[in-house]
C-alpha cells in the first residue's frame, strides 16, 4: 500500500519541488498540500495520512506549533518530517523525535531515505507521540521571547520586537497591529486569525481581551470602568486606543490588575 503524504509549507516552490520528488521515490501519494500551521492542522485532522512533510518555519503558527497544537486537540500524530532551510533547530534532536529532517533545498537521495524512514516506523511498533511531546516542550523552552513579528505598512515591510506591540484588532479578516508611544505605527499581519497570531506571540504577554482585539498586558496604559459592570482599556498607541473587554474577559481583567 502507498504512503499518504502532505505537504506544508509557505513557498510554493518548495511544495512543488518536494511533490516532484516525492513522485519520483514511488509508493507515496501526496494527497494534499497546505501553505501555512492554521492549514497543517485542519489538513492532518481531515486526512489523516501516514507521513507529512512539515516546514519549520512559517509566519503564524510554525511546525513546531502544529505539533502543539495536534497534541492539545487530542489529533492522532502522523509520521512527521520535518523541513528547514537552517540547521539550528536542533537537529540532532529531529533525529531521535521526529522521523527525520530534510535540509533545503531538498536532495533526491534524502527525501527518498525519509520515505524509507517513515515506512520502517510505520511497519514497527511503538509511537513517537511522548517523544514528540517532549521536542516541543524543549523548543518551546528555548525560544526566544524577543522573536520578531513581520508587519507590512505603507508598501514596506517592518520587523517588530513583541514588547513594543501594544494590541492587534481585526476587522473584515485583516488583522492590524498597532505599536507603542509617540512613534507607534500601523501595519497588517499577514495572519489570518487572531488566534494564528496569537500562536506566535509570548502567551504571559498576550491576552485576547475581545473576540476581535488582542492586547499586550504590559502597554495597558488605564482601565477605564465602562457602563453595567464593565470596563475598556486605554492602550499606550499614540491614539490612546480605547479596547473593550468582553464580557467573558471580565473577570481575567479583575485576576490581571486585582480589581
Amino acid at each position: 500500500m502507498p504512503l499518504s503524504a502532505v505537504i506544508v509549507d509557505d513557498e510554493q516552490l518548495a511544495r512543488d519541488e518536494l511533490a516532484y520528488l516525492l513522485k519520483g521515490v514511488g509508493d507515496i501519494d501526496v494527497i494534499a498540500q497546505g501553505k501555512n500551521g492554521v492549514e497543517a492542522v485542519n489538513l492532518i485532522r481531515e486526512h489523516n495520512p501516514d507521513l507529512v512533510f512539515l516546514d519549520v518555519q512559517m509566519p503564524g503558527l510554525d511546525g513546531f506549533g502544529v505539533i502543539k497544537k495536534l497534541l492539545d486537540k487530542k489529533v492522532p500524530l502522523p509520521k512527521i518530517v520535518f523541513a528547514t532551510a537552517f540547521d539550528q533547530y536542533a537537529v540532532k534532536a529531529f533525529e531521535v523525535n521526529a522521523v527525520d529532517y530534510l535540509l533545503k533545498p531538498f536532495d533526491k537521495k534524502r527525501v527518498a531515505q525519509s520515505v524509507e524512514k517513515a515506512r520502517a516506523k510505520i511497519e514497527s511498533t511503538g509511537g513517537s507521540t511522548g517523544k514528540l511531546e517532549s521536542l516541543v516542550r524543549m523548543l518551546e523552552s528555548q525560544k526566544p521571547q524577543s522573536s520578531k513579528i513581520l508587519l507590512k505598512s505603507l508598501g514596506r515591510l517592518f520587523l517588530v520586537d513583541q514588547k513594543d506591540i501594544c494590541y492587534a484588532s481585526i476587522e473584515d479578516g485583516v488583522i492590524t497591529v498597532a505599536t507603542s508611544g509617540q512613534a507607534g505605527m500601523e501595519g497588517q499581519s499577514n495572519c489570518r486569525t487572531l488566534e494564528e497570531l496569537l500562536d506566535s506571540l509570548d502567551a504571559n504577554l498576550f491576552w485576547r481581551a475581545h473576540r476581535s482585539y488582542l492586547v499586550n498586558i504590559n502597554r495597558i496604559k488605564e482601565v477605564v470602568p465602562w457602563f453595567k459592570s464593565s470596563y475598556q482599556l486605554r492602550m499606550d498607541d499614540k491614539k490612546q486606543t480605547e479596547i473593550p473587554v468582553s464580557r467573558a474577559q471580565t473577570r481575567r481583567l479583575r485576576e490581571l490588575f486585582g480589581l
